[in-house]
């Protein structure tokens, strides 16, 4: 904390400024106390980039303002593998990866956004199912961050039911025309590549009614990405609306390696994992910021922190926040041995998220009128974790596909 040098003759602001945002590496079950040496040099990296950018990133969410070249940065220390395995990328453990995601949403949600984006949907979709030719050319830049890449799947009329996606992919005498619509796609206005999935229209084909991923350009003719302007979430990031009219592409624009629309499940299987860390991280950045402020902020003549109804609240925080920690390292040891199933990296992201929306209320509450300064974190944290509830499937989904799970019928329409 700031003490004001002029509080003696202006009586009424001992402390100017709340230093609150440090990293204070709460781990109350010394959940990540064994970490293996690799893992935890890769997430003293991440922990190295959060503090070079400092506090930059409120001033972009302020302005809604996307610091692009930061992706080069995260590429430069190897932060996007993300758990892929592939012979031409370094190989970041499932762990690692979570901590890593961790270790950035507790920063900033915006630049976390971008790592998922970038890493486990650009990259992990190339990896996954490109051609040995599109990898060459691809694959490495997209690691480097040195090319921004984007995952379009959902549409303006097709969000949780992303199967019914209606963008069209039509065969020509050259190779394909796609026609069609996209939305709240990350990079996706960026300069750089897109992974579009559409339905093909081949009638009579063995391929008619499939759904296939497509590399395209973003300034091949006829893709016009927008930026959506007006979020009151991830404003860091810029999330693009796609209009595609007629875009040419030629035959070996497709991925080989897709074929329907489990393909693109595949992808977003392996993400939802790293939401449950992501928020993990909002949380963490909650939680210590909330303890921070107590210990600092006076009222009534003592530290707020001395309150019986302050220390309740803090252990609230605390008892989520652990639980969360449980779940994750869980997710890591499951993803590690083969073990993870579909549905448990839903659990996961069904319950970190709605514990992360609890901490962040606690938080904000905490802080009375400070908690809705940015320069305190808390509401950006709190606006941020808004958006990865509902992305990568939402509450409601989530326990749809937990509920067919553990009951054996589905609820779905």
């Amino acid at each position: 904390m700031t003490i004001d040098a002029d509080a003696r003759a202006l009586p009424g602001e001992r402390i100017a400024h709340y230093d609150l945002l440090g990293r204070r590496d709460t781990d109350y079950y010394a959940v990540f106390a064994d970490i293996p040496d690799a893992d935890r040099a890769i997430w003293d990296r991440a922990k190295a980039f959060a503090d070079e950018v400092g506090t930059r990133m409120q001033g972009e969410w302020d302005a809604a303002t996307y610091p692009v070249e930061l992706l080069q940065r995260m590429g430069e220390l190897e932060l996007f593998t993300d758990g892929i395995e592939h012979d031409e990328l370094p190989y970041t453990s499932p762990l690692a990866a979570g901590l890593v995601n961790m270790e950035i949403s507790r920063h900033d949600g915006s630049l976390a956004t971008a790592l998922a984006v970038q890493g486990g949907l650009a990259l992990r979709t190339l990896a996954f199912y490109g051609s040995p030719a599109q990898r060459e050319r691809w694959l490495q830049p997209l690691a480097d961050g040195t090319v921004p890449g984007a995952f379009a799947l959902t549409e303006p009329d097709h969000g949780s039911d992303s199967v019914s996606l209606e963008t069209t992919a039509t065969r020509t005498a050259e190779g394909w025309s796609l026609s069609g619509t996209k939305k709240w796609i990350g990079n996706g206005a960026s300069g750089g590549i897109t992974f579009v999935w559409a339905r093909v229209e081949n009638e009579g084909g063995d391929d008619h009614g499939n759904v296939r991923c497509f590399l395209v350009e973003q300034d091949t003719p006829g893709y016009v990405g927008t930026v959506i302007t007006g979020k009151v979430s991830l404003r860091g990031i810029h999330q693009a609306h796609i209009a595609m009219d007629d875009v040419r592409l030629p035959e070996d624009a497709v991925l080989p390696g897709t074929h329907t629309f489990k393909d693109a499940s595949v992808v977003l299987f392996a993400t939802r994992s790293g939401v449950a860390w992501s928020a993990l991280g909002h949380a963490t950045a909650c939680y210590e910021i909330a303890r921070t402020y107590a210990t600092e902020r006076t009222q009534f003549g003592k530290p707020l922190a001395k309150f019986q109804m302050v220390q309740e609240r803090l252990t609230q925080m605390l008892d989520e926040l652990t639980a969360m920690q449980l779940y994750c390292r869980r997710l890591a040891d499951l993803e590690t041995t083969g073990g993870l199933r579909p549905t448990q990296a839903s659990l996961a992201k069904y319950h970190n998220t709605r514990a992360a929306r609890r901490v962040a209320q606690i938080a904000r509450d905490l802080l009375g009128g400070n908690g809705i300064l940015l320069e305190n974190g808390v509401m950006q944290h709190m606006a941020d974790i808004e958006a990865i509830h509902t992305y990568e499937g939402t509450e409601s989904v989530q326990a749809l596909l937990l509920g067919r799970d553990i009951t054996g019928m589905s609820a779905f329409v």
